[in-house]
């Protein structure tokens, strides 16, 4: 400890005020506690993975789109049973893409009290792009070295046994 008490006072007395420096030393001497680990790892979690209210929302309504394209010609009761969601909660979405232009809704000849729901064209293209979480992410990680990529993956291993 010793040393490290000597690495933040000459860090003090040449004006050095990196924090970075600092933390990287107290980790090396075992001052982190597993809740500061834990904090810390949490706190760059948010800002590093994109996950707002718009991000949320792309993926519930990526998850509608994919049920609607397996069922067609789907009712709006099998889609909520599909997404675990209920019929007021789904038709409310429903008529957001039907808006959007995304889904569009036909009488079914047989039973005219039934809709059924189908995907446009315009749906059918923005299912099929990729989703665009976690791309700037990727793009972050792309600047690393081999090295700081292979460290990273190391601790998502550990992470994942945890």
């Amino acid at each position: 400890m010793d040393c490290f008490v000597a690495a933040l006072l000459a860090m003090m007395e040449n004006n050095i005020a990196d924090f970075r420096t600092f933390v990287t030393l107290q980790s090396m001497f075992g001052g982190s506690s597993p809740g500061a680990i834990a904090s810390r790892f949490s706190a760059l979690a948010h800002h590093w993975v994109a996950d707002g209210p718009a991000e949320r929302a792309d993926r519930a309504r990526r998850k509608l789109m994919a049920a609607i394209q397996r069922s067609e010609p789907a009712t709006l009761n099998e889609i909520a049973k599909s997404v675990g969601r209920g019929a007021p909660a789904v038709s409310r979405a429903v008529d957001a893409l039907v808006r959007a232009g995304l889904v569009e809704r036909t009488q079914d000849p047989d039973n005219r009290r039934r809709l059924a729901l189908r995907l446009t064209e315009a749906g059918r293209e923005q299912l099929a792009q990729p989703a665009s979480s976690g791309s700037g992410l990727a793009n972050r990680l792309e600047r690393l070295a081999h090295s700081e990529l292979r460290a990273i993956e190391r601790a998502i291993e550990i992470l994942e046994r945890v």
